[in-house]
């Protein structure tokens, strides 16, 4: 059984071997949904819990469709700027409902979806994507301090239920952060469908 501070340099390895997609690893020709579900699966599979999780399905990409997050395809193909909208469905579908991403992106896709716009949507891509390296360090640091400051939690506790009360503490503590991000972010969601 790994110890607690084995988990942690594991989430801390995790953090190192996940990478985002550039804009330049993205094909500059449109592909059929097979291909970009291929592609998707090679470039975020690290991103996957398991091995048997999928990273995009041909009834995700068609859902997605038919809820307004995609524009669709051209000619049953699709672009850059559809796969650069996939990898941030990718992103929030895990902490938003489809319609909050919806109301979040119908801007971008009205506005940026085009080759011709300007911004590209791969510049805000890219600019968003940016502050990527930054956030990473500042996660690395967040997360060892509330490890710390969990496995200073049940000092009274004997050594085996320490260590499990121990590693509660730190998850949910991980937990709690992401349960408050999730709550501004939504509120940010609902003053946007007032506006």
């Amino acid at each position: 059984m790994k110890t607690n501070d084995e988990r942690l340099q594991d989430i801390l390895d995790r953090l190192e071997r996940l990478a985002y997609v550039t804009p330049e690893d993205i094909p500059n020709i449109p592909l059929y949904m097979d291909q970009v579900t291929t592609f998707m699966d090679s470039n975020l599979g690290p991103c996957k819990r398991t091995g048997e999780d999928k990273i995009l399905t041909k009834t995700m990409i068609n859902n997605y469709a038919k809820n307004n997050l995609l524009p669709p395809p051209e000619k049953k193909k699709y672009t850059r700027e559809h796969i650069l909208l996939l990898i941030f469905i990718y992103y929030y579908k895990n902490l938003l409902s489809i319609t909050d991403i919806e109301q979040l992106f119908r801007p971008i896709t009205e506005k940026y979806f085009n080759k011709s716009s300007s911004p590209q949507l791969a510049d805000i891509y890219k600019e968003v994507f940016s502050m990527e390296q930054e956030q990473r360090a500042y996660l690395k640091e967040d997360v060892c301090q509330k490890f710390e400051k969990a496995m200073n939690t049940f000092q009274d506790a004997d050594q085996e239920n320490r260590d499990y009360l121990q590693l509660f503490s730190f998850i949910s503590e991980l937990a709690f952060d992401v349960y408050l991000k999730k709550q501004m972010i939504e509120k940010i969601i609902d003053e946007l469908k007032k506006e």
